[in-house]
């Protein structure tokens, strides 16, 4: 299942039921590990997908035409050290997407977790962790050392600043600048300046989350956005109430956070 006009090198290890297809290079350029290329089962690889080592990728991806995958990342930093990148399972990666592979300064390695869909010109820089069932639109970028959690949603050409972390279930409104951490369970917009505007209520929903959890995380979040409380005084108050296990996450994000929260 490989096109003969793919140039795949001879040390990659790919699965049999894996198909490469038209003009796909794996493996190719000098700055390749072409022998610490894996692709798992049924990965299809549409055309003129370009994949370098070293990289891991599990099963049942598929690439479309012009992704980039586990290339040399835009730091000045990067002397050509060993360092990878991990793909997990059942991911979708749209036309021009780019994901370049870690770096010392980030622990060597840039990770995409699984079930992900990361749509047109999507940009993925060093040693991003991208937990799983995140959905990222076209256009949006993450620049280096981004921590994204799982059930993400990042909107269209929004840009997250290196360093920040998007806590889980939370959605980011399209053309974003993220300049802070994002709470888990928000729902956070641009203005001039990212706002949090309240709970992700809608995706809480389809994923299951009960009404008492929706309705605490909402109180947790009107306290901390429009209760006229600084940040240590609505986590004071958050906590003289009952605290369910997701107001609980919330307050360990904050309390961990070393850039601040967008509120």
């Amino acid at each position: 299942m490989i096109h003969p006009t793919a140039i795949v090198a001879s040390g990659a290890r790919i699965a049999a039921s894996a198909t490469i297809g038209p003009y796909c290079v794996i493996g190719g350029g000098a700055d390749s590990g072409c022998d610490e290329i894996e692709i798992g089962d049924a990965c299809v690889f549409d055309a003129h997908v370009c994949v370098q080592g070293p990289i891991e990728i599990g099963a049942r991806n598929r690439f479309f035409p012009f992704s980039t995958v586990g290339v040399v990342p835009q730091d000045l930093k990067f002397k050509n050290e060993v360092s990878e990148t991990i793909v997990g399972d059942e991911n979708t990666i749209r036309e021009f997407v780019t994901i370049h592979r870690g770096t010392t300064g980030g622990g060597l390695v840039t990770r995409i977790g699984s079930h992900c869909l990361l749509m047109a010109y999507t940009h993925i820089a060093h040693d991003c962790q991208v937990g799983d069932h995140t959905i990222m639109g076209n256009g949006a970028t993450l620049a280096g050392h981004v921590v994204i959690g799982d059930h993400c949603n990042i909107g269209a050409f929004s840009g997250v600043h290196q360093f920040c972390r998007v806590g889980r279930h939370a959605i980011v409104g399209g053309y974003s600048v993220i300049t802070r951490d994002v709470m888990p369970y928000s729902n956070t917009v641009t203005e001039r300046t990212a706002r949090a505007f309240g709970v992700n209520k809608i995706g809480l929903e389809r994923r299951g989350y009960s009404a008492d959890a929706i309705n605490a995380l909402h109180r947790a979040f009107r306290l901390l956005t429009a209760g006229g409380l600084n940040t240590t005084q609505a986590m004071e108050e958050i906590r003289t109430e009952a605290v369910t296990p997701e107001v609980e996450e919330l307050l360990a994000f904050i309390a961990s956070s070393e850039r601040g929260v967008v509120k």
